[in-house]
């Protein structure tokens, strides 16, 4: 296993992009909790991240509203399958835990969703900023929830262009 990382600029701050054999498994923001250790990150090589970075710099102006990038997802079967939904939610649309619990067949299981959303290793690509509490409001997000509140009015407002 070899694995790379690359940072960019992004509204949001830097971006660390992380791939491993040369497929994106990874995508966090600065002070991001569940982060991984700098060190395992691999060294520092732009090579693998030019469809990332091209399909990232055009979602954040707006003209892309789906990532069509391979993705190695590290995780459990369970948290894998968590994240697979993740990318069914439609761009500026949101989805409860209870929601996605329920498209999962089993709607008891809401905080166990809410905890495999939290271990999403590749931010903004999969996702899981569009997940929000049963009232409707934000609750924990891995980049805090103003990056949160960010992303999902970015969203929103692309979405009426």
């Amino acid at each position: 296993m070899t694995r790379q990382h690359t940072v960019t600029d992004s509204p949001y701050g830097p971006l660390t992009l992380v791939a491993e054999d040369g497929v994106l498994c990874g995508l966090y923001m600065t002070d991001q909790r569940h982060r991984p250790p700098e060190e395992t990150f691999g060294p520092r090589d732009d090579t693998p991240f030019g469809a990332a970075l091209d399909q990232l710099t055009a979602y954040f102006a707006g003209e892309l509203r789906e990532f069509t990038l391979p993705l190695h997802l590290n995780g459990t079967p369970f948290q894998r399958t968590v994240w697979d939904h993740l990318r069914t939610i439609p761009y500026g649309e949101t989805r409860t835990y209870g929601e996605l619990a329920a498209a999962l067949g089993n709607p008891a299981a809401s905080r166990a969703v809410g905890l495999a959303n939290g271990r999403n290793p590749i931010g903004v690509i999969v996702p899981c900023h569009r997940v929000i509490g049963a009232s409707g409001g934000l609750t924990g997000y891995g980049g805090g929830l103003e990056r949160k509140r960010r992303l999902l009015d970015f969203e929103r407002g692309a979405a009426l262009f």
